[in-house]
């Protein structure tokens, strides 16, 4: 797998999260049919995959996302940002008392593959979806950092995530895709 090389300057990030937390921010004042302002530069207009996380006190509070960049990567990150503060269907929908202290996280999906080999996986470096038959789960590069899993621990895990043994990811039936993200 050759190494994703998207950039995001300081700029552009910080109008990303802005985008992420005004998109919230609307959608608890009652507005449904807000719209970013116009991105600052082309870049953000490129059709890429993404995930936005919240967290609250260090705390998971949602995490939704999107795989397949099929719109441009400022309108992704305004919905996923609205589908992790109100669908994320392991939480109840966000309330006003706890907006203040969301904390914002964004990541941003390179090209999905199949992976050849799990030996391969890189903690820290890979996001893992695992897929047999209709079930599928995925984690992003993030999470076997702060969980600070080894690799076989990520595998197992990612097997779990799709509703699979844990020791699924050794089957033939299972199909192992990896991908890289730019995370801020």
């Amino acid at each position: 797998m050759d190494e994703f090389r998207f950039e995001l300057t300081d700029t552009e990030k910080t109008y990303l999260k802005d985008v992420a937390a005004r998109s919230i921010a609307s959608a608890l004042e009652g507005e449904r049919g807000w719209c970013p302002p116009e991105p600052p530069t082309d870049t953000l207009l490129e059709p890429l995959g993404a995930f936005v996380t919240l967290n609250v006190n260090n705390c998971l509070r949602g995490c939704i996302g999107h795989i397949v960049g099929d719109k441009p990567l400022y309108l992704t990150i305004a919905e996923m940002a609205r589908a992790a503060a109100f669908e994320d269907p392991r939480f109840p929908p966000l309330t006003t008392q706890e907006f203040p202290q969301v904390c914002i996280g964004i990541s941003i999906l390179g090209p999905i593959s199949r992976c050849p080999d799990p030996e391969l996986v890189e903690v820290g470096r890979h996001g893992l979806i695992m897929r047999q038959g209709h079930r599928q789960g995925l984690l992003l590069p993030q999470v076997p950092v702060e969980w600070k899993w080894d690799r076989e621990t990520f595998l197992a895990q990612t097997c779990c995530k799709a509703g699979l043994p844990q020791g699924a990811w050794k089957l033939p039936a299972t199909e192992i895709y990896w991908f890289e993200a730019v995370v801020f």
